[in-house]
C-alpha cells in the first residue's frame, strides 16, 4: 500500500485504473485490526492499486470527501469515484472483499 502524502500523490492515485484508497489513522484501534487484513486483500485482489491516507494529516481532504469515520475506503477509476465504503464501524475481511467485488 502506497502512502499519499501530497496533493500530487492524491491526484496521481485517483488517476489509476483501479485505485482503492484507505483512510485511517495511527491511533485508531479498528484501523490497526484492518492492517493485516489489508495485506491479505492486496495479495488476493492484486488488480487494484492500494493507497493509504492518514486522516489526521489530511483532515481537509477528508472533510471535503465526507470521510469522518475510519477506516473508510474510496474507489477511483481514471479520476472518477466509483465506490465508497465509508462509516465508522470496524470492517471485516468479508465486508471489504464484498466492497471490492461490487466495484470489480
Amino acid at each position: 500500500m502506497k502512502t499519499i502524502t501530497t496533493n500530487d500523490d492524491w491526484n496521481a492515485a485517483i488517476q489509476s485504473d483501479h485505485a482503492i484508497i484507505m483512510f485511517s489513522a495511527v491511533w485508531c484501534p479498528d484501523c490497526v485490526i484492518v492492517q493485516p487484513i489489508m495485506r491479505e486483500i492486496e495479495e488476493e485482489y492484486d488488480e487494484f492499486d492500494y493507497f493509504y491516507v492518514d486522516r489526521d494529516e489530511h483532515i481537509e481532504l477528508c472533510q471535503e470527501l465526507g470521510i469522518f469515520g475510519i477506516p473508510s475506503f474510496l474507489a477511483y477509476r481514471n479520476g472518477k469515484e466509483v465506490g465508497r465504503y465509508v462509516d465508522k464501524q470496524r470492517k471485516t475481511k468479508e465486508q471489504i472483499e464484498d466492497f471490492l467485488q461490487s466495484i470489480g
